[in-house]
């Protein structure tokens, strides 16, 4: 819910446990343009593309700070930095010192009009966290939790695209999310270095919505180890990720008939360096890289084992004067699935007409490589037609032929060239305005799209209507090489053309008193010019606007806060059958705490979509209710 209030930020929610994030776009079933990090250690998923949000190790009260970097930030942090970064940044066992444990306990509504009429969900979750600086030298934590959550109700009936299309019926399923974290840290004498020590898992379970429909996972886990180095500017990074699970396609079925299996078990180790060096008065230079190798092992793209990736990056900020700042940035990537090194490069001026106010005008390009699974996916999975679409004489009799889903090796990365001037300024020590305006083209986007048809030719096994149908079916295919139309036979990822997106973000954030803070925010979002079909590509929201008060007031706590999302619409599941809207929505969120003994226990109660709006973040996905949820926390 953090993520609704910053501006340009797009949410939505699949499940119980699955939601995406993305800058300045629109989000899908799997974003893959936004990376993510803790404490440097890259929490982006290269098998897939994309972040899987909930495997984050910590809970809530174990992290100092979050920063949403929007817009392209490759030049610094690689690839997959495409149209922004999340940075997670962990409180250290000395800043946690002493214990806490918290325990949350939820229900909400599932009885919808436009979905399934269940009974009241609930939700229940327990985190501890313990922590000791031993002495000057050693300090550490260990911080464990569980999270469980019931399914959302699902939506039924026809989706509204006018096709007639049924939302399919599959058993929904809720979440489970145990995780585990622990951190030793080192300080030398007389802070000539520090070490830090640690490792941890994050699981989950549950619905994850792909191009080729939902799976069901069981047991999915991502354990970790780091090992971090720094020596005043200097800082050296070790990281290892494992990711092992199973789950299961609930409307992809296999030409054996049965649902498809995704097994999957993938390692990264990641080696870092970087340094910064004061050069004279005015500059200041930032260098270093990075050398990442990934192995995988999965089911559905068994062609696909090993990927290397070696980055180096250079950046110069020079303070040219009091009112004039110039920041010069580049990165060269090289990947191994791609065949030409990668050149992001950065420029940025920051005006300072006084000393409250500064104007910024940047460039940036950006890029993500593509995942395996965009390479090597190689699966085969059966489609349906209602023939009634032909002959409505034969409608409700359902044919069943095959679709094959291959990966491209051929494709190149996806990058974009964005353009960005923005303002911020402090109004009397009070409160920050800010704006910005931005211009981005996008080249070589990959989307899972059709590639073959069934042709009279070859149609498909046991075809029941003469062949020549297949070359009129809607929309009708206007030449011998036409793939896309008719009875689709393979879809496969490709990079399309170019597309153009403008967009401008207002936002004022300020204290009305001591204890009262205020927000509000609006992002617009143009319609995407693409050189393709827009059919082709998820239409983001156009408006949203965000507000809210909190104030902390002795032993009392609380917010209130408000999100209008406009409509959206959303084409990344399956085929075009499933295409289709979202409604406009308006969120109501609010929260009311107390504090008892001395500060060492607070009692919260949270209300999130207060209103008992019926929400669907996509077209696929669940709908989304009036949230109850009780929390305690003790500190001793």
């Amino acid at each position: 819910e953090l993520f609704r209030s910053v501006p340009g930020v797009n949410l939505s929610q699949t499940s119980a446990r699955d939601f995406n994030i993305t800058m300045r776009s629109a989000t899908s079933t799997l974003a893959t343009s936004t990376l993510a990090l803790l404490d440097g250690r890259s929490l982006y998923l290269d098998f897939f593309g994309f972040v899987a949000w909930d495997l984050l190790p910590v809970n809530p009260n174990e992290l100092k700070q979050i920063e949403v970097i929007r817009g392209p930030a490759s030049a610094v942090w690689g690839a997959n930095a495409m149209n922004g970064v999340v940075n997670f940044i962990s409180k250290t066992p000395r800043e946690l010192d002493g214990n806490s444990a918290t325990f949350t306990f939820g229900a909400f509504d599932r009885d919808t009009e436009r979905g399934q009429k269940l009974d009241t969900g609930t939700l229940y979750g327990v985190n501890a966290t313990h922590a000791r600086a031993v002495n000057d030298r050693w300090a550490y934590k260990v911080s464990g939790g569980f999270y469980s959550q019931d399914a959302f109700s699902r939506p039924t009936g026809a989706i509204p695209n006018g096709t007639g299309t049924q939302y399919p019926g599959y058993s929904n399923q809720g979440t489970q999310q145990p995780k585990f974290d622990t951190r030793i840290d080192y300080d030398a004498p007389d802070g000539a270095y520090k070490l830090v020590f640690a490792g941890g898992y994050g699981g989950t379970d549950g619905i994850i919505h792909t191009g080729i429909g939902p799976f069901d996972m069981d047991g999915v886990g991502v354990s970790y180890g780091t090992v971090r180095y720094s020596r005043n500017a200097l800082k050296v990074n070790f990281f290892t990720n494992i990711l092992s699970g199973d789950a299961l396609g609930l409307l992809s079925i296999g030409l054996n008939g049965k649902p498809l299996p995704f097994a999957f078990d993938t390692k990264s180790y990641d080696f870092e360096v970087g340094n910064v060096s004061v050069i004279g008065t005015r500059n200041v230079l930032s260098y270093g890289g990075n050398v990442r190798y990934n192995s995988f092992d999965l089911s559905i793209a068994p062609s696909g084992d090993t990927r290397t990736e070696v980055g180096v990056y250079l950046q110069n900020e020079t303070f040219v004067n009091e009112y004039l700042r110039l920041s010069l940035g580049a990165r060269i990537d090289k990947f191994g699935n791609i065949e030409d090194p990668v050149f992001s490069p950065r420029v940025a001026v920051i005006l300072k007409p006084a000393n409250d106010h500064a104007v910024r005008l940047s460039y940036n390009k950006a890029f993500r490589s593509p995942s395996l699974i965009n390479n090597f996916l190689d699966t085969a999975i059966v489609n349906q037609l209602n023939l009634g679409a032909i002959n409505p004489a034969l409608n409700g009799v359902i044919y069943n032929f095959p679709l094959r889903a291959v990966g491209n090796e051929a494709l190149t990365e996806e990058s974009i060239d964005s353009y960005e001037i923005g303002y911020t300024g402090v109004i009397r020590n009070r409160a920050t305005v800010s704006a910005s305006y931005y211009y981005t083209v996008n080249r070589d986007q990959i989307f899972f799209t059709q590639t073959g048809r069934y042709r009279a030719s070859a149609p498909p096994p046991r075809w029941p209507l003469p062949a020549f149908i297949l070359e009129v079916l809607p929309p009708a295919c206007a030449t011998a090489v036409c793939t896309t139309g008719g009875l689709p036979s393979v879809f496969s990822y490709l990079n399309l053309g170019e597309v153009k997106n403008k967009g401008f973000e207002l936002g004022i954030d300020g204290a009305i008193s001591e204890s009262v803070n205020a927000f509000a925010n609006y992002s617009y979002q143009a319609e995407p010019e693409p050189d393709f079909p827009l059919s082709e590509l998820n239409l983001p929201p156009q408006n949203r606007f965000n507000a809210g008060l909190s104030f902390s007031q002795g032993r009392f706590l609380g917010n209130v806060s408000v999100t209008y999302v406009d409509d959206a619409v959303w084409q990344d599941v399956l085929d075009s059958r499933f295409t289709g809207p979202t409604e406009s929505y308006t969120q109501v969120n609010g929260a009311f705490g107390v504090k008892f003994s001395r500060d060492k226990i607070t009692a919260t109660i949270k209300g999130i979509n207060l209103t008992n709006q019926e929400i669907q973040s996509h077209v696929f996905g669940d709908i989304l209710k009036r949230q109850v949820i009780g929390e305690l926390r003790f500190t001793f």
